[in-house]
């Protein structure tokens, strides 16, 4: 059968790189990683090589395969120093920069299997042109700098690299970062593997502790991306799959098997919107309890996916009463991007660095910007995410794949930090279980309950429009309801495609992004 190719991203950049890949036959993750470098370099708040990332590369007729490309804390961390600092870890600098980055090992890791034609140099150097060439300044990027000025601009790389004379970023601005395009350069002619036992990786250690960061080149010989077997769930649509720990992809596959086993009861919009919300509360209750680092878990987290918690979780809903909240909510930021290529191969990815501009130490001769995920870990030593060397921390990650029981197959996801399984949830049930347009599923409007990235508020919030229609009633059931604006990028960065038993795609990113969907050149849709 010929596959018709599509790519999503949340920059139309980032699309148009790994379509133009897909388009000259290339594999789905020789597509993924043209993107993934390319959206570092128009997304630079959002994600970096110095962050980590997660993959989903799922073959037709075979099970999807997982990669963790998560960084772990410093080997030789001194995690009392940072006790006797504070209460919490640090929000920016080099002390704030002390888990690995794991994102080009995860590139190298799905580009070895999922091999192709394409060479490093191919893959890369849209990005190594755009960086050169300097960037269209998108809204996105000109508020991240305006929330972040007060944390990061006293940083100097860090203003060089991304501010314009000291000043916040504005939309007729040019950013250029001929630092990085060197680093792609290098790493197109040297290979990936220089970026954790080269040249590279010995200029980036010796950056990173002139910074103050506890990382050291041990931690960059050491590293290596793991290939697992993603958490699955079944449930009456089909199969879903999504990442193991330490990401939240357990939260994400709970809420829609919860919903499932309840969506027969749903009579109204209100009641679709507040099931998906307390199936999200009965997630997060065992997120928060369990995930932490593969190494420090309880029981293996696919034990949770069993029919006795599903059903305990879906009975401890009510219809009439929503459940009191907040909790602990994870903030975060990042780039959900999903790829299908000629080969029925379908990639689901998402790279980040934490919260904006991650740490904020920009490593001067390479361009590049560490992230900050090591903000996920606590310093109470009774926790289970508490701060220990060699250890990962708890993601926020998640990308997720679904396959139908008509055979169809779905790639989806979104940023968003806490928002994300949330999101994941809303843009399934509403395109699945409701018969919308995968673009309406995405597009209309949604909500958000507990924080996300660039906020600290707990409460459910709703787009405008949504609040228009349903606030009222939302609240009488017992939800502590805000209204934001429509088309809120709080909302998070949403995009699928959906690649039929027929061949056929169907694709979508978020009007909420700078993003973009595109299809193969050479196929009908």
């Amino acid at each position: 059968m010929a596959f018709q190719t599509s790519f999503t991203a949340p920059h139309y950049k980032a699309a148009q790189a790994g379509q133009a890949i897909l388009d000259a036959g290339g594999t789905a993750s020789e597509a993924m990683v043209a993107a993934a470098a390319m959206v570092t370099v128009q997304y630079p708040h959002m994600n970096s090589i110095g962050g980590d990332g997660f993959w989903l590369i799922c073959k037709a007729g075979e099970k999807p395969i997982a990669i963790d490309a998560c960084g772990a804390a410093a080997l030789n961390i001194d995690v009392e120093s940072y006790r006797q600092q504070a209460d919490e870890l640090p929000e920016s600098g080099g002390n704030a920069a002390l888990t690995m980055a794991g994102t080009i090992a995860g590139w190298q890791q799905a580009l070895t299997l999922n091999t192709g034609n394409h060479t490093l140099n191919a893959l890369l150097k849209p990005a190594i042109d755009a960086a050169e060439q300097g960037i269209e300044i998108t809204q996105s990027l000109v508020d991240a700098s305006e929330k972040t000025f007060s944390r990061l601009s006293h940083l100097s790389a860090f203003s060089e690299r991304f501010l314009n004379q000291g000043e916040v970023l504005k939309v007729d601005d040019k950013l250029t970062n001929q630092p990085l395009a060197e680093t792609f350069k290098h790493l197109a002619k040297a290979g990936l593997d220089d970026f954790y036992r080269g040249e590279l990786a010995q200029q980036m250690a010796d950056q990173l502790a002139e910074a103050g960061s506890p990382l050291t080149l041990d931690d960059f010989h050491q590293y290596q991306a793991t290939v697992s077997t993603p958490l699955t769930v079944d449930i009456s649509k089909g199969s879903l799959y999504n990442l193991d720990a330490p990401t939240q992809g357990l939260a994400s596959l709970l809420i829609l098997a919860i919903y499932d086993r309840l969506v027969d009861q749903v009579t109204s919009e209100v009641e679709h919107i507040h099931l998906l919300v307390e199936a999200s509360k009965q997630a997060f209750i065992i997120r928060d309890q369990q995930i932490t680092d593969p190494a420090c878990l309880q029981k293996p987290l696919q034990e949770w996916l069993s029919e006795d918690v599903i059903a305990q979780c879906a009975a401890n809903i009510s219809f009439e009463k929503a459940l009191p909240w907040p909790h602990l909510a994870k903030p975060g930021d990042t780039v959900w991007m999903g790829a299908t290529d000629q080969y029925g191969t379908m990639v689901s990815f998402i790279q980040s660095i934490y919260w904006e501009f991650g740490s904020g130490v920009v490593l001067p001769t390479s361009g590049i910007t560490w992230n900050i995920r090591g903000k996920s870990f606590t310093l109470d030593a009774n926790h289970h995410n508490v701060l220990a060397a060699g250890k990962k921390p708890f993601h926020t990650l998640n990308p997720a794949y679904a396959e139908f029981n008509d055979g169809s197959r779905m790639v989806y996801g979104s940023m968003g930090g806490e928002g994300q399984p949330q999101t994941q949830a809303c843009l399934f049930s509403r395109y699945i279980y409701q018969d919308m347009s995968l673009t309406d599923a995405v597009a209309s409007p949604r909500w958000l309950l507990g924080r996300t990235w660039g906020d600290s508020t707990n409460n459910l919030r709703l787009e405008n429009q949504l609040y228009q229609q349903h606030g009222a009633t939302l609240q009488a059931l017992g939800h502590d309801i805000t209204t934001v604006a429509d088309n809120n990028e709080l909302m998070g960065h949403a995009g699928a495609i959906m690649l039929g038993q027929d061949g056929k795609v169907i694709a979508t990113s978020d009007p909420r992004s700078d993003g973009q969907s595109l299809l193969g050149e050479n196929n009908d849709n």
